[in-house]
């Protein structure tokens, strides 16, 4: 694959100021983390909205945008190295912001799904601004830039419960609906007006749209298999149906990539060991502990109903107060991610935040009754998870290109959306298993909420485990920038 620079050489990333790389920085960081606010803010509104909607069915609420943005990933990614990264990332906010008002405006749950949806192409929002980072900024920038960004998940995770507690308690579901949108919204003018465009872009090159529908139907269709697997019976033939032809779709896709002269991922890239072992660890540890939402906003806003549900019944509000000093614990462990990170072997750092998430959530599975349980253990997770969030994007940097580095971080973004669904998935499932439907709503008991959170530490300690396989890269300060270097 041939990259170049479309445009000429602008010493004006040399001699930008230090409040206007700060300015890119803010509007990078709110896109970055519009997505994880997202995901934060429908994770405390799904107990509201499986009880208003009366669905069994609430898992989709939030998998239907994970499942969207992985199919389209690979073609917004795809565009960001063909027509700029900047104009990709305005189409992906735009289209987001209209699934955030269809889904804002929806009077019954299909309606609602079908905007969460549209909303899921928002997703690609992540690797296309680190990548951005590394195209626009000075070297001294890149890890720093990375460092705030992933940081800036603590944040989220430190506001977003007292947002949505406040909007959910005052203004229920759809005053949390009408939020993202407004977000998004911001997003899209801040992207616009602030953020420049990336000069790195890929010469000649064409959109491989068999590779991505192939791709994106295989991922989709094991996904869904999973998903409804409970109901259709493990060893049904619909189910077996399902996953053979998500095999045969993905095993199409490689046939396919290895003949077109334009790939949507090279697989000269990812076949390197240094890359496709980064990818496994990063992907497994990060797309695991991102579904850990799933089980922990369940578990603490779900009623406390005998014998039918042994969710705490928190409001919204106290669940932010509760888990306020965890969040603190993710921006401390990203911040000081992306400062050692040019001193420490990043493997190491991931190795780290890895143990530390799944010996605080191990505690978890036994110990979650009470708010003083939580914070204990919850202030060790929450270490782990700030430096796992932090440590992937600059694990990547070490293993590839500048020209590799779009479609790099959308190949990681792409595996750690199928870890974080299939696993959040199959937690729907597990803790099902241990629960009861009362008028039309899926209810958890405690022995569910166990289980569901042993999954999770166990998918997190195997992208832990998959360290390992990674061979030793060069450092985040010997990697070569872009444009900007």
């Amino acid at each position: 694959m041939s990259q170049t620079q479309t445009t000429p050489p602008d010493t004006s990333e040399r001699s930008r100021s230090t409040p206007h790389n700060v300015l890119i920085v803010v509007a990078l960081l709110w896109a970055v983390q519009l997505v994880s606010l997202v995901a934060a803010l429908s994770g405390v509104t799904q107990a509201a909205v499986a009880i208003h909607f009366q669905t069994t069915q609430i898992a989709w609420f939030t998998l239907m945008t994970l499942l969207s943005g992985t199919f389209f990933l690979p073609f917004v990614v795809k565009g960001a190295a063909l027509f700029g990264k900047k104009r990709a990332l305005v189409v992906a906010t735009a289209l987001g912001l209209v699934g955030d008002l269809v889904a804002a405006v929806a009077t019954d749950y299909r309606t609602l799904l079908i905007g969460r949806g549209i909303a899921g192409i928002y997703v690609a929002a992540t690797p296309i601004c680190y990548a951005i980072t590394r195209d626009v900024f000075p070297r001294r920038w890149v890890g720093l830039a990375n460092g705030v960004m992933a940081g800036g998940v603590g944040l989220v995770a430190f506001g977003g419960p007292f947002l949505s507690g406040w909007l959910l308690d005052n203004h229920g579901f759809r005053g949390v609906l009408w939020f993202m949108a407004i977000s998004t919204a911001v997003s899209l003018l801040l992207v616009t007006f602030l953020v420049p465009e990336s000069p790195v872009r890929e010469r000649g090159g064409r959109m491989d749209w068999a590779g991505g529908i192939l791709l994106g139907g295989g991922v989709t269709l094991i996904v869904y298999a999973v998903g409804e697997g409970a109901d259709w019976g493990w060893g049904s033939g619909r189910f077996i149906g399902f996953v053979v032809g998500a095999v045969v779709a993905l095993i199409a896709f490689l046939l396919v990539e290895r003949r077109v002269a334009e790939p949507l991922f090279p697989l000269a890239m990812t076949r390197r060991r240094t890359v496709w072992t980064a990818l496994l660890a990063t992907s497994v540890a990060a797309g695991s502990l991102s579904a850990v939402g799933v089980v922990i906003q369940l578990l603490v806003l779900m009623p406390k109903i005998p014998h039918v549900s042994d969710g705490l019944g928190w409001s919204g509000t106290h669940n932010a107060i509760v888990t306020s000093p965890i969040s603190v614990m993710i921006i401390v462990g990203a911040v000081g991610t992306g400062m050692l990170a040019r001193r420490r072997d990043s493997r190491l750092l991931l190795a780290v935040g890895a143990a530390l998430a799944v010996l605080g959530y191990g505690i978890g599975t036994q110990y979650h009754h009470t708010a003083a349980q939580i914070i204990s253990w919850g202030v060790v997770a929450g270490l782990g998870t700030g430096i796992v969030v932090a440590v992937v994007p600059i694990m990547i940097i070490e293993v590839v290109s500048p020209e590799e580095q779009a479609l790099a971080n959308g190949a990681q973004n792409l595996a750690q959306g199928v870890a974080q669904i299939v696993v959040s998935q199959v937690a729907y499932v597990v803790m099902a298993q241990h629960g009861m439907v009362l008028k039309g709503t899926q209810f958890y008991l405690d022995k569910g909420f166990t289980n569901g959170m042993w999954l999770v530490v166990g998918c997190c300690a195997l992208g832990g485990l998959c360290v390992a396989l990674v061979p030793k890269a060069e450092r985040l300060q010997d990697a070569e920038v872009g444009q900007a270097a």
